[in-house]
């Protein structure tokens, strides 16, 4: 139910719904009496009085039922009824994110915004190579829309994704091999420091003339050194900055296999 709090501006928007489909308040009153019938409730009734004081701002209507009448009467979504009075179903996006709840669960289905839609990567090309590094948006022929469910806390607008290859251990076990990572395009200082654990130490994607690399770096000088985990069997590398390697950016979040391609 909604807040019983004057809403004039809500009304506004309500009304001119109503003058867009020519609907004078009886019109409306009838026709939420076909609604009720259909739907067998008489809570789905909307009377001119009702109507009329919230139109006028002097009513809040706290009944999901009337809100659905008005829905189909007026040819709307109810989320878009419900953005009248300042409710947007974006909000619950925020849920498990921004509440901070104490236990562990499973995650619910994500809810899909009507006609929401976002860039994805559409065909993988001929040439791409499973085994090594690389931007994701080289990988493909194309991008194209598609619903979104999922990745809804993702930073699209300042964010590149990154694949890391299924030959490339230079930070296992912290990034396995065939991960996604999200790299933010602003972070491209490389910052020096002693940090509290391997886990705090800021990780970067890093553009070669030839490859891709995901790993600690530091730098001295003209020198970047480009720092593998204890545990890949690799050697720190080093590469002249800025003339042989592009910071493309600080990596935020990974997406990453628990297991090989067989399960092992």
């Amino acid at each position: 139910m909604l807040a019983s709090v004057p809403s004039p501006e809500a009304g506004k928007r309500l009304r001119a719904e109503r003058l867009r489909i020519r609907l004078s308040t009886r019109d409306v009153e009838d026709l939420s009496h076909a609604i009720a019938e259909e739907m067998k409730s008489p809570d789905y009734l909307i009377s001119h009085s009702w109507l009329t004081q919230v139109e006028n701002g002097k009513l809040v209507p706290r009944n999901i039922y009337k809100l659905f009448s008005l829905s189909r009467i007026y040819e709307l979504r109810p989320d878009q009824v419900l953005a009248f009075f300042g409710i947007s179903f974006g909000e619950l996006r925020k849920g498990y994110m921004s509440l901070n709840l104490p236990r562990t669960h499973l995650v619910g289905p994500a809810h899909e915004e009507p006609g929401q839609t976002m860039l994805a990567p559409l065909g993988l090309r001929g040439a791409a190579r499973l085994e090594q590094t690389n931007l994701v948006s080289r990988m493909f022929e194309s991008w194209g829309e598609i619903p979104v469910a999922l990745l809804q806390q993702v930073d699209l607008r300042n964010s590149v994704f990154g694949y890391i290859g299924l030959k490339d251990y230079t930070l296992y076990p912290f990034i396995r091999p065939g991960s996604l990572v999200q790299i933010d395009s602003r972070q491209k200082t490389i910052k020096s420091g002693v940090w509290p654990s391997d886990l705090e130490r800021p990780i970067y994607f890093i553009e070669l003339r030839d490859d891709c690399v995901c790993s600690w770096c530091d730098l001295h000088g003209n020198q970047l050194l480009l720092i593998p985990g204890p545990q890949s069997g690799q050697s720190i590398r080093r590469v002249r900055y800025p003339m042989d390697a592009e910071v493309v950016g600080r990596v935020t979040a990974i997406v990453m296999p628990l297991t090989d391609k067989q399960g092992i």
